[in-house]
């Protein structure tokens, strides 16, 4: 049993360095096994079934028109992040833009391992130009304003489809509010040109995106926070907070 030296003013027990080696050794066994457990979900997800993609869907953006395929740039692989960002809409989803921020970094590496990336939202391209201006972000981000992309992919959702009752997202029946809803979706194209639906991702699924929750992890008051993202805004506002 831990000697509690004293308290601190968080609450948390001072202990020997002897004792703090001891619970450190325990708590190295739960974070083993949770990376051993880790390790078994990615491969459940590698070993998911796929699904063809057989509609045909067109996106808009400032390179011009775009198919599904044109979006995996001569990759194999591609992964969507089915931004929060609506028709008439003056700024992104804040949520959304926490992830978005992790992108870049991230894509100069995965993008030399036949991974490509896009955002892709129902608003006008024009629309949230500015924004990812704003934002400073690099990554392709393109308008699904005239196909049913977001909507077949489980992100967006028809205003009387929610006044209706429930509606299908994250894979269960549930009662939403916003006809927006944040996600993931990741395609394969082989080499005759088809196209597969290997995963999607929704809710605090895409929590394993966000590379500053990880370092809160392991700070000492981890994310410290009330609610999920209760204390985050966009990154150019936190001196206005």
């Amino acid at each position: 049993m831990n000697t509690i030296i004293q308290k601190t003013t968080k609450g948390h027990p001072v202990v020997s360095h002897e004792d703090w080696i001891s619970a450190s050794q325990k708590l190295l066994e739960a974070e083993k096994a949770l990376t051993r457990h880790r390790d078994e979900v990615n491969q459940l997800r590698l070993n998911n079934p796929w699904e063809l993609v057989e509609k045909e869907y067109t996106f808009k953006g400032p390179e011009g028109t775009m198919t599904l395929a044109d979006l995996f740039d001569g990759r194999s692989q591609l992964i969507i992040y089915h931004f929060m960002f609506g028709p008439g809409w003056e700024e992104g989803c804040s949520g959304c833009s926490f992830v978005c921020d992790h992108i870049d970094a991230a894509r100069q590496h995965f993008e030399h391992h036949d991974v490509s990336i896009a955002a892709v939202s129902r608003a006008p391209w024009n629309e949230f130009e500015p924004f990812k201006h704003r934002m400073g972000w690099t990554f392709r981000w393109v308008s699904s304003a005239e196909n049913d992309f977001n909507y077949d992919f489980g992100a967006s959702f028809r205003r009387s489809d929610l006044d209706a009752g429930s509606v299908f997202y994250n894979f269960k029946m549930q009662k939403l509010n916003g006809d927006e809803q944040p996600g993931l979706s990741s395609f394969f194209k082989d080499s005759d040109g088809k196209i597969y639906h290997s995963y999607s991702s929704y809710e605090r699924g895409l929590d394993l995106l966000v590379g500053a929750y990880n370092w809160l992890d392991v700070a000492p008051l981890g994310r410290n926070e009330t609610q999920g993202m209760d204390w985050m805004t966009f990154h150019d506002r936190y001196e206005e907070k």
